[in-house]
């Protein structure tokens, strides 16, 4: 999607919030200076001037386009710049890139979404999505795991989620603390957790490639088709042109033909996580 404009050209965009939502990850709200649109699952460009830039899969809504939401993780040199930033600077857009969630594909199934860390940004999107047309889908069921009760982000949204007909939420943590009175083990144990018609379910698997990869071998294991697996491969994206290289997945560019892949798309190639 290119919203008739040149997806290479930034967009100014102005910082108008900083949320924190766990010790190393904020959300940043962004106000484009004219209207951006994508669709769930795509990623963007967001340059920081005079510092570089990086690619991210928008965590907001992609029904609404006056804002726009960034999750970021502290990782490296830009993104540690990022989370320096205190509101009011003037940061670039660029895109929308690659291929989101086929969603039109999911209407009349059960959504099972199993995410980790940082990885519930995408999912956020795509929870936008669906309950914007809730009525297409059976059931959603969302399986989501930290390392801490303090590392979950998004903490408010679980209990909004759990109030909606036919949407269900399970949290789970590697390791406890006071606070927490919830499931204790990986994110995987909660497939254990839940009930859904195999024939009728597709999954979507967003998180650290550890627990992709565990994930994703779990799904098999229970017995989905690698059709019906939806996975976000977003690790190792650098210019969004399809230039580089460094995104390079089998005979595929992520930022091209994904970030989005069915594990039938990928299973036969090396080193996907």
């Amino acid at each position: 999607m290119n919203n008739g404009f040149n997806p290479y050209d930034p967009v100014r965009a102005r910082l108008i919030d900083i949320i924190d939502e766990s010790p190393n990850i904020k959300t940043f709200r962004l106000e484009p200076e004219r209207e951006f649109s994508f669709k769930t699952g795509e990623f963007i460009q967001l340059t920081l001037d005079g510092i570089g830039e990086s690619p991210f899969t928008p965590s907001s809504s992609p029904y609404v386009n006056d804002r726009l939401d960034v999750t970021i993780m502290k990782a490296g040199y830009v993104t540690e710049k990022i989370h320096q930033l205190k509101g009011g600077e003037i940061l670039g857009i660029r895109g929308p890139f690659g291929r989101g969630y086929p969603v039109e594909k999911f209407y009349g199934k059960e959504v099972i979404i199993l995410g980790g860390g940082c990885g519930l940004a995408p999912i956020r999107s795509l929870l936008f999505e669906l309950l914007e047309q809730k009525e297409k889908y059976k059931k959603v069921t969302l399986c989501y795991g930290s390392k801490t009760p303090t590392d979950c982000i998004y903490k408010p949204m679980f209990c909004d989620l759990n109030k909606v007909e036919n949407f269900q939420c399970y949290r789970s943590v590697d390791v406890a603390d006071d606070t927490w009175d919830g499931h204790v083990g990986v994110v995987t144990t909660l497939l254990d957790q839940i009930n859904f018609r195999l024939e009728n379910a597709v999954v979507v698997v967003c998180g650290p490639p550890v627990m992709m990869k565990f994930g994703t071998l779990k799904l098999l294991q229970i017995g989905f088709d690698p059709k019906d697996i939806y996975l976000s491969m977003e690790k190792n994206m650098s210019c969004g042109y399809g230039k580089c290289g460094h995104c390079m997945l089998g005979d595929t560019l992520v930022c091209k033909d994904g970030p989005v892949y069915t594990y039938d798309e990928v299973k036969n190639y090396d080193h996907i996580w």
